[in-house]
């Protein structure tokens, strides 16, 4: 059954129907979801969902665009809630300098600081990084991020940049834009690294993959990352299903079921 390391069902998008699209998943072949904290709010919400749901992990953390709410009170508050059972990483975390708000000074220091709270709580780190590259890089090497091990979410980067993340140890998460006609940079990656370091994500609502493009996206639309990853490797869906359904569960230290 396929794991979506990167979900986020708390999104409003799912108002109108997300318990009974969750309680589907299973029967459709989703065997867990970890649904990602993105701001303080959605870190509660993502809470409550694993508390509700079985198969529903949560990883909680601030995304950099939404990190101007942060202090230190807020830190101590994530440092808590980590420890709630079922929370598995830190994330989604990072630098994103397409929206460039905040100011990219104030997302380095709560980008370190991140870091810094997966190091004293244990867990890994669920990297987000847009028009950001060096400056992440550069981050995460100083900071000896690579010791926390965790994934590189939404790879969108060169081959290059892939093959420093994956020296380091980091998974790289493959969505719906692998399906996407102009995704060669992401294509060639895929082709290069092994498939123990791919894990399948949707980052749902967002980056549905071809035939959807454009509407919304569900853990339901994994198999269609899945055919696609089987081209590029040259093995079977089932073999694309059954290991990086084992690359999550080592990349979030979960018992390999």
């Amino acid at each position: 059954m396929i794991f979506d390391t990167h979900a986020h069902y708390d999104d409003e998008a799912f108002d109108g129907d997300r318990e009974e699209l969750l309680l589907s998943l299973r029967d459709q072949g989703i065997e867990a979801v970890v649904n990602i904290g993105a701001s303080i709010q959605s870190s509660k919400n993502t809470l409550e969902l694993m508390a509700r749901y079985p198969f529903v992990y949560g990883a909680i953390g601030v995304h950099p665009n939404e990190t101007a709410e942060l202090d230190e009170n807020w830190m101590e508050w994530l440092k808590q809630a980590a420890s709630a059972e079922k929370v598995v990483a830190i994330g989604e975390i990072g630098l994103d300098y397409y929206w460039n708000e905040p100011e990219p000074e104030v997302q380095k220091h709560w980008f370190v600081r991140q870091l810094q709270l997966a190091r004293e709580v244990g867990l890994p780190i669920v990297v987000h990084s847009r028009d950001a590259a060096k400056d992440t890089l550069d981050i995460i090497k100083a900071e000896g991020a690579g010791e926390l091990g965790g994934v590189i979410h939404c790879f969108s980067y060169s081959l290059e940049m892939a093959k420093e993340y994956l020296d380091m140890g980091f998974y790289l998460g493959i969505g719906g834009v692998l399906t996407f006609q102009n995704a060669k940079k992401l294509k060639e990656v895929v082709a290069y690294m092994p498939l123990e370091r791919i894990v399948l994500e949707t980052d749902c609502p967002y980056l549905s993959p071809v035939p959807f493009r454009g509407k919304r996206n569900s853990s339901l639309n994994l198999p269609y990352v899945v055919e696609a990853v089987s081209q590029i490797k040259g093995v079977p869906s089932e073999e694309v299903i059954r290991q990086t359904t084992l690359n999550a569960r080592r990349m979030y230290r979960l018992a390999e079921g």
